[in-house]
């Protein structure tokens, strides 16, 4: 049984008639009785003699198919009038790497609604930022994932609740606001009816179960700091992550080594200092978040864009089991499982990072995109650095010049006074300034739930930008799957080191057999080049 599991139709999967006639309906029927954990998140399954709904390794009787509807989100099983197991906990798991591969406008929205948009700009918000009416836009997401966008976002911000309360020592009103509840009635209604449990409650059976088990709670992180851990899908390759971002770390804004990353972060409620760290084991790969923030408001928004830069929510072993089909890179799966492709926190900052980047090492862009946030970084303060660890990295606990102390420059600061602080050619500074004006003025719009043509193309439109550049910010900021950067020359390299031809047109032609995974077979391809990543 591969991982993939197959897309659905509109609305849950349901049952009536002989269930199992329908393909999908048996597919998943066949990994919910298989208990395969693969699937956890992928889908939910809704018991409806019993109520409840559960992630599809939930050790319980398997229930007649009669008696099951599949599900996309816990939003459709909670309209459907279902609960959440106390058994299995079902979002207490990965999330479902839909959002990430498709790119319609249902995908579109749930990156959004992980985002907290709802939360600060409304549903109005949420449809204008993709483009559509609320009513069109409510009624697609009905459609699709069998809830709207009010209970998609109830749901997620149950689902944050839920692992606030069980992995930190946040009073339960903090919680309530951290998740975007807008009152403390409001959360507790709601949890109660999703988890048949008062927040308390959930609390109290989660520290039972950790004694249970013999697992000792987590340090109770240092007054301001919010510390939560984040589920990956195995296999996870986090070392490779955090050597990619180790090799690029920004001095002033970041500070990297083996299985760390701390860096300053702008969020839509102020400036935040957050510290990554790798966690778990192999079955069980997690990445444990600590972050001091200058809002609580803002933790949705950073824990969504932490899973996007770790791309926890990959389905690592239908990736692997395609690439590992190519005798040429088979080898380099066997010995990376679970590769990933570095999203990113901030996406202008990562336009940025590619428009200086491109056609020089990754020294040379370091060395550049340091300068910049030198001249022109917003300076912060950098008291608390030692509270998140900061010995750990090899640098002063005491916030002193080598740890973050800088955010990275804004695209007005760059428009304004780029042309002054940038070198190399003047063709490029100009692109650099002429991005930084129209991502300032709005004309360019660069973020996680853009269309990705659209984007591509948007790009491709501005003097200066080419295919490399495109394609390398739709990788990494809209999360696109299937990118093969031919026009890198280190890419290049790497497919030459394992017997593949070097040239742009016939490595292009070769990477059809990738599909859909060729930014990850890029990931492959630029391990290979040796070029420090």
């Amino acid at each position: 049984m591969t991982q993939t599991v197959s897309a659905p139709a509109a609305g849950p999967t349901r049952r009536g008639g002989d269930p199992l006639a329908d393909p999908v309906f048996a597919e998943r029927y066949r990994a919910m009785r298989a208990r395969d954990a693969r699937f956890d998140g992928q889908f939910i399954t809704g018991v409806h003699s019993t109520g409840i709904y559960c992630r599809p390794s939930c050790p319980a009787v398997s229930p007649k198919p009669t008696n099951v509807s599949f599900y996309l989100t816990a939003a459709a099983a909670h309209e459907a009038g279902l609960r959440a197991c106390k058994r299995c906990l079902p979002d207490a798991v990965p999330g479902s790497p839909e959002w990430d591969l498709r790119d319609d406008l249902a995908a579109r929205a749930m990156r959004l609604i992980a985002d907290g948009v709802v939360e600060r700009e409304g549903v109005p918000g949420l449809a204008a930022r993709l483009g559509y009416t609320t009513r069109h836009l409510t009624r697609v997401l009905a459609t699709e994932l069998g809830a709207g966008p009010l209970a998609l976002a109830r749901a997620h911000r149950a689902q944050t609740a839920r692992v606030l309360l069980t992995s930190t020592a946040m009073p339960a009103a903090d919680v309530a606001f951290a998740s975007g509840f807008g009152s403390v009635r409001q959360f507790n209604d709601t949890i109660r009816e999703v988890y048949d449990r008062s927040p308390l409650e959930l609390r109290a059976v989660a520290r039972v179960r950790e004694r249970a088990a013999h697992r000792s709670r987590a340090a109770v992180a240092a007054p301001g700091i919010v510390h939560l851990r984040l589920p990956a899908r195995p296999p996870f390759d986090a070392a490779g992550v955090f050597a990619w971002l180790e090799a690029r770390a920004v001095d002033g804004i970041e500070v990297a080594g083996p299985g760390r990353f701390r860096r300053t972060l702008r969020l839509p409620g102020g400036p935040a200092l957050v510290q990554l760290g790798a966690s778990g084991d192999a079955d069980s790969p997690a990445i444990d978040v600590d972050a001091r923030l200058a809002s609580l408001a803002d933790l949705p928004p950073l824990v969504a864009r932490v899973r996007r830069l770790f791309d926890l929510d990959a389905d690592a072993v239908a990736i692997d089991e395609v690439l590992a089909a190519d005798p040429v890179l088979a080898p380099s799966v066997a010995v990376t499982p679970g590769i990933r492709v570095p999203g990113c926190l901030d996406p202008h900052e990562l336009v940025f990072r590619a428009l200086i980047g491109q056609q020089v090492s990754v020294k040379a862009a370091r060395t550049a995109l340091s300068r910049l946030a030198a001249e022109l970084g917003d300076h912060v303060d950098p008291a608390g650095v030692d509270t998140l660890g900061g010995s750990d990295l090899g640098d002063p606990a005491d916030g002193s010049a080598a740890a973050p102390h800088l955010l990275f420059p804004t695209a007005a600061a760059i428009a304004a006074h780029g042309a002054e602080v940038l070198r190399g050619p003047a063709a490029r500074v100009r692109t650099i300034v002429d991005v930084a004006r129209r991502l300032d003025s709005g004309d360019l719009v660069v973020a996680p739930e853009r269309e990705r043509e659209d984007l591509r193309r948007e790009l491709l439109a501005v003097p200066g930008i080419g295919p490399w550049t495109a394609g390398y910010v739709s990788m990494r900021v809209t999360r696109a799957p299937d990118v093969l950067l031919t026009g890198d020359l280190a890419l290049r390299n790497g497919a030459e080191r394992l017997g593949l031809p070097g040239s742009a047109a016939e490595l292009d032609a070769l990477g059809a057999r990738w599909a859909p995974w060729r930014s990850y077979a890029s990931m492959h391809l630029w391990r290979a080049a040796a070029v420090n990543i």
